[in-house]
């Protein structure tokens, strides 16, 4: 194997600190001061989510039968126009779950909080307990957000279902046709 020279050797180092700063910079644009993800929400994700256990499908499956009044949270995005969702395409979600449309994004005004706390109340039945689980698609950072919106909401019983949709319908699970539930 060729040994780099000293003073290519130095260059390379250099050029690496020198670029570690705005690569840092570059990730932190990427995250609000409180530490939701801001943009790029369709790109890899971490491992698992602070507050939560982190299910795969067969975890997800096997979770689910002993775990019967877990609630499903699915909070992929749909277009907002006027006033309304806009059905820009066709959207299918694991059986049985409550789709709270456009609450993983990285900020949420007054209107959007109301609406992921209120729904999330009437679906644990004011039981803070309960457990819940969050997904969307794979490599998707707005469950991730959802889960720190829920923690912060007092849920304690949080589950993230990283791969989402996407890895149901690749075990080939039955999915379901699905409507985001009514913006208020």
């Amino acid at each position: 194997m060729p040994r780099l020279a000293p003073a290519l050797l130095g260059c390379l180092l250099g050029l690496l600190i020198a670029s570690a700063p705005a690569a840092r910079a570059e990730d932190a644009a990427l995250f609000s001061a409180d530490g939701y993800r801001l943009s790029q929400y369709r790109s890899p994700t971490p491992p698992s989510a602070d507050h939560a256990t982190t299910l795969d499908t067969p975890a997800l499956r096997v979770f689910l039968k002993r775990q019967p009044g877990a609630r499903l949270v699915d909070v992929y995005r749909r277009q907002w126009l006027n006033g309304q969702f806009i059905e820009d395409a066709p959207h299918r979600n694991l059986p049985g779950s409550l789709w709270l449309a456009n609450t993983g994004n990285g900020q949420l005004d007054a209107g959007w909080q109301a609406y992921f706390s209120d729904n999330l109340r009437r679906l644990t039945d004011g039981d803070p307990s309960r457990p819940l689980v969050f997904y969307c698609r794979s490599d998707c950072w707005l469950s991730w957000n959802a889960i720190k919106r829920a923690h912060a909401l007092g849920y304690t019983r949080l589950y993230w279902y990283r791969d989402g949709i996407d890895a149901w319908e690749q075990a080939g699970l039955p999915l379901q046709d699905a409507q985001p539930q009514p913006y208020p």
